[in-house]
């Protein structure tokens, strides 16, 4: 049995390589957006700007690598699954040193904005990173690597037209940096059509620049994130709907999803021959605290988070996770929420399998390959 099993796994490994038709189409992914998708790249940027960095420090990690590696889980990320389904590299960060990046390169950042901060700070709105690492500053780093890759025009609209573009998650980060403001739920909507029509912009840079596969993310339910639901817990139980999420916050990302499936369908109508999909973030983590048992999210509250220093939802702004002393759970994979605001590796392997067959993506990347 112990030589034979690894022989069973070699095959399962070719026989997916030659019945795979899709994981051969793609050479390259290219990865923008903000926690949920950084794969190193905050920890890199933020070395001697912030005194202490949880996400550099364990438990993070723990499930798949064993030691931190700048994501906001406790292993894979839901772009980490997509790439090795389609038989890809994990897509490196773009600021980690020695990585190869000819089959792809990842801009995003931990805290990243669809705005760029100055555009906050014009407006009073000063809690806000450091460092801009906004989705303009994230398409500039873009443009810094093409030449590393391809040296003509021509050249990299043949290179990308094969690669697969990932574009957010973006404006969760917007929205909370108003909300942070004190501003109301109506002047933080106002913010979304600027949002949205940022995200639609760059998608048609990348468009321009040969890109034929492109994946655009929408927003999480906010008000069922813990760290929303300690900050902004309410006495009026009115204000919460039946899985226990803050209805008014939850209002937010539906509106801005809504608005974001509107400019996919404006750019599929522009460009015919490119396939661009919305993606959803939303849907799924409503499905799970639908039923979380049925998928597997056993610790029997579905909002209580594995990683955490206490509190009705194990989230506590002073003792956050990464910092010493606050524990992890023993079973990640019987949690939806990491640390308050980022996912499991288990609820992100789910999603992943959602956008790439269905049904939390339209078109799902794996429903067609256009080149």
């Amino acid at each position: 049995m112990e030589i034979l099993l690894p022989c069973f796994l070699l095959f399962l490994s070719l026989f997916k390589q030659a019945y795979c038709t899709e994981c051969s189409q793609y050479n390259a992914i290219f990865s923008f957006g903000n926690s949920y998708a950084d794969t190193g790249n905050f920890v890199n940027l933020m070395k001697g700007v912030l005194p202490y960095d949880n996400f550099e420090h364990s438990p993070y990690g723990m499930t798949y690598f064993g030691y931190p590696t700048g994501r906001g889980s406790d292993g894979r990320l839901v772009i980490d699954f997509i790439a090795l389904d389609l038989g890809l590299p994990l897509v490196p960060a773009y600021f980690s040193k020695g990585k190869d990046f000819k089959q792809g390169a990842n801009f995003a950042s931990i805290g990243s904005t669809a705005l760029k901060l100055d555009y906050f700070r014009q407006r009073n709105i000063t809690n806000v990173p450091p460092v801009d690492t906004s989705s303009s500053v994230q398409l500039g780093w873009f443009d810094q690597f093409k030449p590393s890759i391809c040296n003509t025009t021509e050249a990299c609209k043949a290179y990308f037209s094969k690669s697969l573009f990932i574009f957010g998650e973006f404006g969760g980060n917007d929205y909370n940096f108003v909300l942070s403001a004190g501003k109301s739920i109506s002047e933080v909507k106002s913010y979304v059509p600027v949002v949205i029509d940022t995200i639609k912009g760059a998608a048609e840079s990348l468009l321009k620049q040969g890109a034929m596969n492109i994946v655009l993310p929408g927003n999480l339910p906010t008000g069922c994130i813990p760290i929303i639901l300690t900050i902004y817990a309410s006495p009026n139980k009115t204000d919460y709907d039946r899985l226990g999420c803050l209805k008014r916050f939850n209002s937010i990302g539906f509106y801005h999803n809504g608005k974001l499936k509107e400019a996919v369908v404006q750019l599929q109508q522009k460009y015919p021959k490119a396939k661009i999909s919305y993606a959803d973030y939303y849907e799924p983590l409503i499905h799970f605290l639908q039923r979380p048992k049925h998928f597997g999210f056993t610790n029997g509250a579905p909002l209580r988070i594995c990683c955490g220093g206490g509190g009705p939802y194990n989230y506590n702004l002073t003792a956050t996770c990464g910092q010493p002393g606050v524990p992890a759970c023993t079973y990640p994979s019987t949690y939806i929420n990491w640390d308050g605001i980022h996912l499991t590796e288990a609820a992100y392997r789910i999603i992943a399998t959602g956008w790439l067959k269905g049904p939390y993506a339209h078109p799902p990347i794996l429903s067609g390959y256009h080149k």
